[in-house]
């Protein structure tokens, strides 16, 4: 009996599904108890570290959105399909971190500056507990949507992942602080939160980076396009591809035979349509989100 490939459209449909309620109740459960213990535990970090969590809420309802309209099959209007709206929701995503770093970064440096150490309130052991369950559970949900995204193909889940490690980082901040105030240096609260800034505004780059590459319809590099020509070359009625184009944003990938349909043209088909083990092996390290054009 034949197996059901992996990549079934109603299994992907419920992993969108399983990743987004995770995520928004994973945030929701995490914001709750951190603003609980930043208000009983008297520590402002806290409760902005919780408020900061709740609009990761947020930036899950965009990257599920942004997910679920790319799914949409080609249209009259849209013949090459709706997958340019995942970018967009990868943009939105970046530009909420790229904020929230920077955010961050400012009220770190202004508390600096101030000088005004001793009128900040010393944090009680809740608050302490709440930063670890904190870094906790966000590099549990980076790990549990990475899995998940790498499955469905899906730069908008991951990163949204990536999202989930740079709240874990943050998190280090309040931990840092809440110790130190409570061991009499209030200040390393407000130094710690400028260097976890630096880690958000990394993050950030790369995921604009990623989907502003893939809007431009930027190539794959030269190394991709060698072990793609070498690929061709080596399959059965294979031949030397004199010009190769390579697209990093599409997500489709030559079929089983690998070979032109007609002089002048390349088959195309989905990588559900790959059951070779040869075949998915250089699917899964060569072609995902690339699209080809060979002209001969």
């Amino acid at each position: 009996m034949a197996t059901q490939p992996k990549t079934d459209p109603i299994n992907e449909a419920l992993v969108i599904r399983k990743l987004s309620l995770v995520s928004v109740i994973g945030n929701a459960v995490l914001s709750g108890f951190k603003l609980f213990a930043g208000i009983t535990g008297h520590s402002s970090a806290m409760i902005s570290d919780a408020i900061h969590s709740f609009s990761d809420v947020l930036t899950t309802l965009i990257a599920w959105i942004g997910v679920k309209v790319s799914k949409k099959a080609s249209d009259e209007e849209h013949p090459y399909g709706h997958e340019r709206l995942e970018c967009i929701a990868s943009l939105l995503l970046g530009g909420v971190l790229l904020l929230t770093g920077l955010g961050i970064g400012k009220a770190g440096l202004e508390t600096i500056f101030s000088g005004n150490y001793q009128a900040l309130a010393v944090p009680g052991a809740i608050a302490l507990a709440a930063a670890i369950v904190s870094i906790a559970g966000k590099e549990a949900m980076y790990w549990y949507t990475r899995h998940y995204a790498l499955l469905i193909h899906s730069s908008a889940f991951m990163a949204d992942a990536w999202h989930h490690r740079s709240d874990a980082f943050s998190s280090i901040g309040p931990l840092i602080g809440i110790a130190g105030a409570m061991l009499g240096f209030p200040v390393l609260d407000s130094v710690a939160s400028v260097v976890i800034c630096l880690f958000i505004l990394k993050v950030s780059y790369d995921i604009l980076k990623d989907a502003i590459n893939k809007l431009l319809d930027t190539s794959c590099g030269e190394e991709y396009e060698q072990r793609l020509r070498t690929y061709v070359a080596a399959r059965p009625g294979g031949r030397v591809i004199p010009c190769l184009a390579t697209d990093s944003g599409g997500r489709l990938c030559p079929t089983k035979t690998a070979r032109p349909s007609r002089p002048g043209c390349f088959s195309f088909a989905r990588p559900a349509c790959c059951t070779e083990p040869e075949q998915k092996y250089s699917i899964r390290h060569i072609l995902y989100y690339i699209t080809i054009c060979i002209f001969y």
